[in-house]
């Protein structure tokens, strides 16, 4: 099977710093550097499906008291400013960290949308990432009547776990990558007609997220989109850091006054709501800590995935590991900073 999976959304035979309007296109690789698009083999959206249920399919069968150890589908959405060059490069070095080798989570599919990859590209990527919401729609809706029909087949076979799908589906989403997924999950949840307790994610992992920090209040302007995404997420972890620069400059440039996620976590932690039960799938947790005084303001925005402390983090959040047990193992706090005197 394929070490590495590419859904492209950029032009220019997938390497491009606009949309597609032919549509998505679908690679495969076995080794990189996967900056270089010699390394991709392009491959049919049908083969690519086929390919991918066929890996997801090899996965072992686990029971529900090895639920920590199921191995992952995951898709990786990167954030604002990033070329081709830049986020192959980001996906590979984040493949090496958490899905290659004996402690790999499973497989990981990187969905390339066409940023500029300029710093004053902001505006126009912030439009790019919205237009593109309606292709990732696309890819998890098909995966959502996938995750179904296993279930159904599962059920048929009377409870076989190996018709049942053997892997957990993640996001891992950066940046601007948020707000792309933020709309792409809500038109996802409308065309579904709005399923309650049906979970198509099952660990969504929001870090320096350039979305409104209220975005899971009720009342606030993106709630439709947050009540979205929390009915399609077993559970969502925001990553955040107020020391970073690059979504203290994004708040600024929306005009909107609402902080970012990223950077302030959550509004209200839990999330409001109309009336009980509270929100209880959505946490957050304050990286600072991991981050040396080395690392600059600028620099802490993609610092998560450089970060040993980060990474060990990420993959135990993946895991499933509970809340609590991350907290009192230390696992949500650092010990880099602040510095002692």
């Amino acid at each position: 099977m394929p070490n590495y999976w590419l859904i492209s959304d950029r032009n220019n035979g997938g390497t491009g710093t606009g949309r597609n309007v032919s549509g998505l296109s679908y690679f495969v690789s076995d080794a990189g550097p996967l900056t270089d698009i010699a390394n991709w083999k392009r491959v049919t959206p049908t083969q690519f499906r086929t390919l991918l249920a066929a890996a997801a399919d090899a996965f072992p069968a686990l029971t529900q008291a090895e639920n920590e150890k199921q191995s992952h589908v995951s898709i990786l959405i990167h954030g604002f400013n990033v070329s081709f060059s830049s986020s192959t490069s980001f996906y590979e070095q984040f493949c090496t960290s958490l899905f290659n080798g004996p402690d790999s989570l499973g497989l990981c599919i990187l969905y390339d949308w066409p940023s500029l990859g300029t710093v004053v590209g902001y505006e126009p990527d912030r439009a790019s990432a919205r237009a593109c919401a309606d292709d990732l729609t696309d890819i998890l809706s098909e995966l959502f009547d996938w995750l179904t029909q296993k279930q159904e087949d599962a059920i048929k076979s009377g409870g076989d776990p190996n018709k049942a799908c053997k892997a957990k589906v993640s996001v891992i989403a950066h940046s601007m990558g948020n707000y792309l997924l933020q709309k792409a999950m809500a038109d996802a949840w409308t065309r579904k007609n709005q399923p309650l307790l049906v979970t198509l994610i099952n660990q969504l992992l929001m870090v320096a997220a350039d979305v409104d920090n209220d975005l899971f209040d009720v009342g606030a302007a993106d709630y439709g989109d947050g009540n979205a995404i929390d009915n399609f997420t077993y559970r969502i972890t925001a990553l955040y850091s107020g020391r970073d620069a690059v979504l203290g400059a994004s708040a600024g440039l929306k005009h909107f006054g609402t902080r970012r996620l990223g950077r302030s976590g959550l509004a209200h932690d839990p999330p409001l709501v109309n009336g009980p039960p509270a929100t209880d799938n959505v946490w957050e947790v304050d990286c600072s800590s991991f981050f040396p005084p080395s690392v600059s303001a600028i620099d802490i925005h993609g610092a998560y995935f450089v970060t040993q402390g980060t990474i060990d983090l990420m993959r135990q959040i993946l895991r499933g590991i509970d809340r609590g047990v991350l907290a009192s193992t230390g696992a949500t706090t650092g010990t880099a900073w602040p510095p002692k005197s």
